[in-house]
């Protein structure tokens, strides 16, 4: 079911305020890709900038996490687990041989709260294993559990298992009668770890407008359309300090306490977050949720984007605003013009290498490409094959003249997934290609610059716009026919 829209003035907020507030982000270019803002669950303003759209899913990285917590509330309101469980008595025939005190005492509720007792991160540790529980088992816990905050994806991930103990379904089986349908979240997609258990604290996909969908759940304490799905009793724990995340803290909407799997913010709100800025904000006494997909290069832009909801949104708020429909309209322009930073179509040069049916060996690089291949469609499309040693080939194409939509195979969160990508090319000159990907189901977008050589050789750029993992590159290829 669609959201229902309306005019912010009937909810105390002037189209004005939401202009402004879409002209700072504007200035400050900060990358927001789609933005559902709901007060009193009625969307009043709301966009997605092109090549992004309402109906494309969203990688959530680490918001994935809030999921997984509401998980383990409906499973403990159904009395499959309690909180004060230890993580331990789940896994029986997966603990090390010696059981210390610390991981003994190491409990649900510790999990949750991100205070297990790892003193370091430790992602890299498990996920290099095949089996990420029996890994997580094995490690050292320095720290009594309860006494120190340590963000753990991977302690997401084994509430997840404890999930499929507890009830003897995967957590995506589990939640989808439970969650997902009575949010009207029809299609989400999550990763798994190399034993095919839901990753839990990554790799959740689905659409900005379902994100809102679970916010405004969250907002209602528990109900969404007059349905219960999870207890208010631990919405109220999830939603409140059960750690302590102050210490060494740079942002300050991330030095205001930890919940369950949820961020504390200033001023009674609270956040489930992920990587490149990805949010579900819920303000409960102002009765507001937003949404976003970001591409940003770290996390600092997003507590800008955090003070700008409060300085634009939740400080602008007044009873006494009126509708101006010449104001409402200008809001209603803006949001429907906002762009992507998508490559301007250019005039084809006259005078261009020869593309067409020719492949290139490439020299070795971090990624494996072996070789790349162009060849001619029409007068204003170009197909490239790309072939690399451990991928599936890419075949993409693409259009001097604008956009195309096609599939392609490329990195989510944890693995290669095929998904959507809209592609664009430029010549920047006689000699200099640059082909630009967008993984609309992703943050990521990729550049290829090709400059071709006298001689037939080709130097190709790689540069990806944000990631965890993936670095850029430059290598080169020679004409091989």
């Amino acid at each position: 079911m669609a959201l229902i829209t309306d005019i912010p003035e009937n909810h105390r907020l002037s189209s004005q305020a939401l202009i402004e507030f879409v002209n700072r982000l504007e200035q400050l270019q900060l990358e927001v890709n789609s933005f559902v803002l709901l007060q009193d669950g009625k969307a009043t303003a709301q966009f997605w900038r092109p090549p992004y759209r309402r109906d494309t899913p969203q990688l959530l990285f680490s918001l994935s996490k809030s999921f997984t917590a509401i998980a383990v509330g409906i499973a403990s309101d159904e009395g499959f687990l309690n909180l004060d469980d230890p993580v331990i008595s789940f896994f029986p025939d997966q603990c090390p041989d010696v059981i210390s005190p610390n991981l003994a005492k190491m409990t649900v509720h510790h999990l949750l709260s991100m205070n297990a007792g790892h003193h370091d991160n430790i992602y890299d540790q498990v996920a290099k294993e095949q089996d990420w529980v029996t890994a997580y088992l094995a490690l050292d816990v320095e720290h009594e559990p309860g006494t120190h905050y340590r963000y753990s994806t991977h302690s997401t991930y084994m509430l997840s298992a404890i999930i499929k103990q507890a009830t003897g379904q995967d957590m995506m089986d589990y939640l989808m009668p439970r969650l997902f349908e009575p949010l009207g979240i029809q299609h989400p997609v999550w990763e798994t770890c190399p034993l095919g258990i839901t990753a839990g604290g990554m790799g959740l996909s689905m659409t900005t407008e379902d994100i809102a969908k679970f916010g405004l759940m969250l907002a209602n304490r528990g109900v969404y359309e007059g349905k219960r799905v999870v207890s208010e009793r631990f919405l109220e724990l999830a939603t409140t300090e059960q750690s302590d995340n102050r210490a060494g803290a740079v942002r300050i909407d991330s030095a205001q306490g930890y919940g369950y799997q949820f961020h504390i913010c200033r001023r009674g709100c609270y956040r489930g977050d992920g990587g490149f800025g990805q949010l579900c904000f819920v303000a409960p006494k102002e009765n507001i949720v937003i949404a976003a997909t970001s591409s940003f290069k770290s996390m600092q832009p997003l507590q800008t984007l955090l003070d700008l909801i409060y300085a634009y949104i939740i400080d602008r708020l007044d009873s006494g605003v009126s509708y101006n429909p010449q104001t409402h309209a200008e809001l209603q322009h803006r949001l429907a013009h906002l762009r992507s930073r998508v490559p301007a179509p250019q005039p084809v040069p006259v005078r261009l290498p020869l593309v067409h049916a020719s492949r290139y060996l490439m020299d070795d690089n971090p990624r494996g490409l072996r070789t790349v291949s162009f060849y001619l469609k029409e007068a204003q499309q170009l197909e490239l094959v790309m072939t690399y040693a451990d991928e599936p080939d890419h075949v993409l194409p693409f259009d001097y003249s604008g956009p195309m939509h096609t599939q392609d195979v490329f990195h989510k969160d944890l693995a290669l997934h095929r998904q959507e990508v809209v592609t664009y090319a430029v010549w920047q000159n006689e000699n200099t290609l640059q082909l630009t990907l967008f993984y609309i189901e992703t943050p990521y977008v990729v550049t290829y610059m090709m400059t071709f050589l006298d001689g037939g050789g080709m130097d190709l750029e790689f540069h990806i716009n944000v990631s965890m993992n993936i670095a850029g590159y430059r290598v080169r290829g020679r004409l091989a026919n």
